[in-house]
This record gives C-alpha cells, structure tokens and sequence, in this order.
C-alpha cells in the first residue's frame, strides 16, 4: 500500500464480542470476518461509549463520549453542528459513502416520551427558550431518516452531505421490517413485497417458538443484508476507476431483534444444540428479579424494546436465530471482500470490523439491552485488518473505546483529528487506565420508578456501574468472577477497591469534560 489508504468500515448492530469464531465462539460460522482477525488485529477489550443505538453510532462519528456530543440516547439525533471524522475525510480529498444503517437521526417518527411540562403558578418561557440549548434538534432537517416519511430516496434529501457522507443508500429499522431507501428499492422488486415482510405475513414454522422471532417470507435475495452487500460492491466497482481514496461504510442492521433470519438462515442453527450462558437463570438484582417475575406471571409483553426475561427453550431459540443473521453477514461481507480483490482495491483498502453494542443473550436469562452493563452488552468485537500492516492474528489485550475509532482512522489517512476529540490513536497510544460507559434512559422501565442514569468504570481488572437515585450499585472482579455472578460493591473486603475505582472513574470523567469549543485568546 503506497498510496492513501481506502477504508472498508462494517459495522453490524447489537452484536456481542463472543458471536464471532475469532472470539471463540465455537459453534457460529464467521470465516470471513475471522480472516480479517487472521491477518490483522483484534481487539479483546474493546468496549462501547454507550450501549444504545443512535449515542454510540454518534460517538463512533464524533470520537466524542455522548455527556459531550448531545445524543445521549435514541430519540436524540447527533447535531449538525458537531463534526464528524467522516466530514474531515472528505475535506481531505476522500470520496465517502454509507450504505446501510445510519441511525445518527430517528427513524421511528413516534412523539417524544418526555416534552417540556408547565409548573402551575410559574410563567412558561416561550418555546425556543424551553431548552438549555437552543438547537434542540427538532427541526426539519432531523426527520431525514423518519421512516414513516421515507417516500424519497435520502440522497435527493440531503445536497449531497449527510453528516459528511456524499453517498448514502440507508436502511431504517431491523430484521424483515427494515425500511428506508433498501424498501424503495425491495418493493420495485416485487410491487407484493408488503405482503412479504412483518410477522403477519410470516411462513408457518412450529419448531422455534420465541419473542419477536417469525419465519419470514422476505426470501434471501431481497433481505436487507444482501441489499447491502449488493449496493456496496456496485459503489466500489464505480469507485474502481478513479485516483481518489475512499471510505465506505457498509452498514447492517442485523443481528437486532426482530429475529427473522431468511431462506436457510432461519433454521440453519439448532436451538438444541445452543449451550446456555453460564450466568443464565442468575443473579438477583431488582430488575433481574421484576424481569423473571412478569414472565412466571405473563405479564410482560416482551414485545418492546426493553429487555425482557426468557425461559432456556427461548434463549436457545433466540440465539441460534440470532447466529443464523450473523452467518449470512459473514457470507455478505465475504462478497464484498471478494470483489474489493476482484477489482484491485484489496492491496490499498483498510478494512475495519465492529459493532455499536451488545446483547444479553440469555446473560443472567435476560434478552436485549438496558442499564445493566454486563460485560455480552458493553464488550463489542473491534478488528483492523490493514494490508500495509505487519500484524497477522495480533490480539492487542488494551483497554479500547468507541470514541477510538476516528481518530485511529484520521491517523491512518494522515489527517490530524479536530480539535476536541475525545478518542486515542488505537495505532500509535498507549491504553487509558480505564474507559467509562455511559448511559441515559429515556424511559422509566420495570423495577424502576424513575428514569435511569448509569456511569460505569472499566479497568483491567474491574466493572464498577454507579447509578443515580437507587441504593443499589455494582462492582465485579471480572478476573475472578467473568460471568459476573458476585457484586462486591457492598461487600465490606471490597471496599478499598470501591473506593479506588470511585477515584479513577471521576479522573477519568474529569479527563473526557469537553474541551471544545477552542478559546477566542489566550492569556
């Protein structure tokens, strides 16, 4: 590689470390993502800024913590004012490109869970002085991604500049109810695609019986997945010809629920064969313990998005659903890996691996995600497989965060970060003493009576998660207890270790305040 590196970005979604042969998973085919860990670097300790959706997407775009940048859960949109390392890229001479999911705006058009509510006997501030920032991103321009809306393809929406991305070819929503400009794109395939999609139109199916999972009747050439590959080696046959570098983003929206597999997907995993996790059926936290009660009382639709709890039969179910999404990832990025080979690009092309968060599955029987951040929800695969490079199956044992990300690919294309970036240079720094996860609800969930703020510390060693407003907080020795099973935080032998976790995290938090915007002088 002589020339300015091209970047492959793949980014899946809601995909823990350990679903991956290279993160030794035994039983999940990856070999195509296991060769880029063959023949690059992985990271083992690789954690996410947020464990949600749209705040750590925003951060990966920002390389900023989601305290700082504003989006601090789903629902916030990332603000047009922050840059993003994708905009430096292509002020740089980069052509840029993102197909797939984006999830920097909503997509879900619902109203806000939480407006502005007049005090009796105050006076109201007009409107536009009902925030502490005036910007509160609302407007127009931050209901590009709406899928309700999505009559238009989004690059005839956005001139040409979307968060710093030229091209964009979007997909709103997950599994066989995904939307965006991937259903403009399906239904002029088929005018009956409608009748296709949804649980409603599902094929019979007896042998797996589990929430949010149905047998599509989506068959695997239209399915988002391969929608993605397919438009992604088009943009790179076009990008073939031409001397400027690129970054593309290849972007899928699976493995999220809902579990709707395709074609020999669905059934491609038995559930039989599915191992439960170790730490399954375990653990008596308040919400652990409301989750297991409303499903013995079947009073929990688990049909949300709030994590839910599961019986063994249904955890297996779900998991080996979710290993079928995952092996037909795999066999899409093979594709594209094949053609970047095919085309010469191979040779100059970085090719980058992650996630944007976790999943319980089946941790402590729970499914999904929220405010506990055990290690299936806030450890993510990162891996860089750089053909310049001399590493070849490298595990690099460091802590490392999402807000990493920009700057290690700024400092790969030879482009210095901007001023206020948060992220290290995953290449050419040394590892934090710590890395801090950071999550806000939006709303109140079970065994909770208000909406939750957790900050959590991670050092070699340790997991400590402190929470406002409850008595009860969480500190484990993943060196000792991994499936983080023993809470020590109330633990009188634990507390000097509290304590000093308590003093790393709050200089670890004072090191990630903002320090944008740059001053007008200098004293």
């Amino acid at each position: 590689m002589t020339k300015r590196p091209n970047f492959l970005f793949i980014i899946t979604d809601q995909h823990r470390a350990d679903h991956l042969g290279c993160y030794g998973n035994p039983i999940v085919r990856t070999p195509n993502i296991d060769s880029l860990a063959a023949r690059g670097t992985r990271w083992d300790r690789f954690y996410v800024a947020n464990p949600i959706c749209m705040p750590n997407r925003a951060s990966i775009m920002t390389g900023r913590m989601s305290s700082v940048h504003g989006a601090r859960h789903n629902g916030v949109p990332l603000s047009k004012d922050h840059t993003t390392f994708v905009e430096l890229l292509r002020d740089a001479g980069y052509r840029t490109a993102l197909i797939g999911k984006s999830h920097l705006q909503s997509f879900s058009g619902l109203p806000p869970k939480k407006t502005y509510e007049p005090q009796p006997g105050l006076t109201v501030p007009s409107a536009h002085l009902r925030d502490a920032v005036k910007n509160n991103r609302h407007s127009p321009d931050y209901d590009l991604e709406v899928a309700p809306k999505w009559d238009t393809p989004l690059s005839e929406r956005t001139g040409g500049d979307f968060y710093g991305f030229e091209h964009v070819e979007v997909v709103a929503s997950h599994g066989d109810t995904a939307s965006g400009d991937y259903l403009l794109w399906a239904r002029s395939q088929r005018p009956d695609f409608d009748d296709l999609r949804g649980k409603d139109n599902a094929l019979p199916d007896n042998r797996i019986n589990a929430p949010q999972a149905w047998r599509t009747a989506v068959p695997e050439e239209l399915y988002s997945t391969a929608w993605i590959a397919g438009r992604t080696e088009a943009w790179l046959a076009d990008r073939a010809q031409r001397d400027q570098p690129f970054f593309v983003q290849m972007s899928f929206p699976d493995p999220h629920h809902p579990f709707t597999p395709p074609g020999r997907y669905w059934d491609m995993y038995d559930p039989a064969d599915i191992p439960l996790p170790k730490s399954f059926g375990q653990g008596d936290l308040p919400p652990i313990r409301a989750m297991q009660a409303a499903l013995e009382a079947g009073t929990d639709p688990r049909n949300t998005q709030d994590p839910f709890a599961v019986t063994e039969d249904e955890a297996r179910a779900i998991i080996a659903l979710t290993y079928g999404m995952i092996t037909m990832i795999d066999d899409a990025i093979g594709r594209v890996l094949r053609r970047l080979e095919a085309l010469g690009l191979a040779e100059d092309t970085v090719v980058i691996f992650t996630t944007d968060h976790g999943d319980y599955m089946g941790d402590h029987g729970l499914m999904l995600k929220l405010l506990l951040h055990y290690q299936g929800l806030i450890r993510v695969p990162f891996i860089w497989s750089d053909p310049a490079a001399v590493a070849a199956g490298d595990v690099d044992t460091g802590l490392a965060s999402s807000i990493d990300i920009s700057a290690t690919i700024l400092g790969r294309a030879g482009i210095q970060p901007y001023h206020g970036i948060q992220g290290r240079d995953l290449l050419n720094t040394d590892p934090p003493e710590a890395v801090i996860v950071e999550e806000d609800s939006q709303r109140t969930m079970i065994a909770y009576e208000r909406r939750q703020r957790v900050r959590t510390v991670v050092t070699d060693r340790y997991r400590m998660s402190l929470r406002e407003g409850e008595a009860w907080h969480e500190l484990y020795d993943l060196s000792a207890d991994p499936d983080e099973l023993i809470n020590l935080y109330d633990r009188l032998s634990a507390q000097a270790t509290r304590h000093a976790l308590t003093e790393i995290m709050l200089r670890r938090m004072i090191d990630l305040q903002d320090r944008s915007p740059l001053p007008a002088y200098m004293a």
